[in-house]
């Protein structure tokens, strides 16, 4: 079968977009495929590649030690490559992958740089002061935009998670609000959401569904995409999460990421005094996974981590 390698990674990098990776997660798989290119130039003054050995595949590893100085670096571009080889296997252009054989470094994990909790409160009035000088559309994405801020820091939710929840995953309990959290390959879990959040999603709520009635629409994502002058589609992507933060951090002058956000959320559990085990279920990560990083950073700086759920009189 006749093949050519850069359409093949430019389909792995279009199914990786349908797949609802972010723009930024696309971006660097494939800087990190154009390294493998560059070493299949320098050594094959060519992009073909009719087969990859074990002998080639030592040979690159050997090229990306000499290259990067970081473990991490590393680490990634083997395994963008070996997704891309997983992909290549599905489509049966190799028998099996080359890449599976490669030992690399285990990952580091980098200290969290949680957002100040002065930052989060000011970025929280900030918000509300948006929602109230506006109105039409424009106020319901000013409203989409405190309920994806609530998500992050009263939830600790991820990215990839506010883009797939639906308004039936917000769960109405006797004592406030819950978000169940769902992924095909484990147990659905649920995280109970800061009284704060109660007000502002039953307007939101109501608003959101006034404006899909007036404007005949059915959409049943918690959140949506849209432009200044009509809801696109339901859902918002990684990336549009991504635009959100980037035009908050130039109003804010401030480093706020949706990433530094959610690890304030996880101190703020910290300093509740919520045990592991509660907060790696919260967090949607494995068992084995250790929060030995946020416990030495805690240690460090007591008085610096200090974090709580926003308040209503914040008002």
């Amino acid at each position: 079968m006749e093949w050519n390698l850069l359409d093949k990674q430019h389909e792995f990098l279009r199914l990786l977009e349908m797949q609802g990776k972010s723009f930024n997660t696309v971006k660097n798989y494939k800087a990190d495929l154009q390294c493998f290119n560059s070493f299949l130039i320098q050594k094959q003054e060519n992009l073909k590649l009719k087969s990859f050995t074990t002998a080639q595949v030592q040979e690159y590893s050997r090229y990306l030690d000499q290259k990067y100085d970081s473990s991490n670096s590393v680490r990634r571009r083997v395994q963008a490559l070996r997704l891309f080889f997983d992909f290549l296997l599905g489509q049966n252009i190799f028998p099996e992958n080359p890449l599976k054989q490669m030992a690399v470094s285990p990952k580091v994990l980098d200290n969290p740089t949680p957002t100040p909790y002065p930052e989060i409160r000011r970025g929280y009035i900030t918000l509300r002061k948006r929602v109230k000088a506006s109105e039409g559309l424009t106020r319901l994405v000013n409203m989409r935009n405190l309920i994806l801020y609530h998500l992050i820091y009263g939830a600790g939710l991820k990215v990839s998670d506010l883009a797939k929840l639906h308004l039936s995953n917000i769960l109405k309990e006797k004592n406030g609000y819950r978000v169940m959290v769902e992924h095909p390959k484990r147990d659905p879990y649920s995280i109970p959401l800061p009284e704060i959040f109660y007000e502002d999603f039953v307007y939101y709520k109501d608003l959101y569904q006034e404006f899909l009635e007036k404007e005949g629409l059915e959409i049943d994502e918690l959140l949506f995409n849209a432009n200044p002058y009509r809801i696109l589609s339901g859902g918002l992507s990684p990336r549009g999460t991504e635009l959100f933060f980037e035009e908050l951090r130039k109003e804010l002058k401030s480093d706020m990421t949706a990433k530094s956000l959610r690890q304030a959320c996880i101190f703020k559990w910290l300093n509740m005094n919520i045990n592991h085990t509660t907060i790696r279920e919260w967090m949607g990560v494995t068992p084995a996974y250790s929060l030995e990083l946020y416990t030495e950073e805690l240690k460090k700086d007591p008085m610096g981590l200090v974090y709580s759920d926003l308040e209503a009189e914040l008002d």
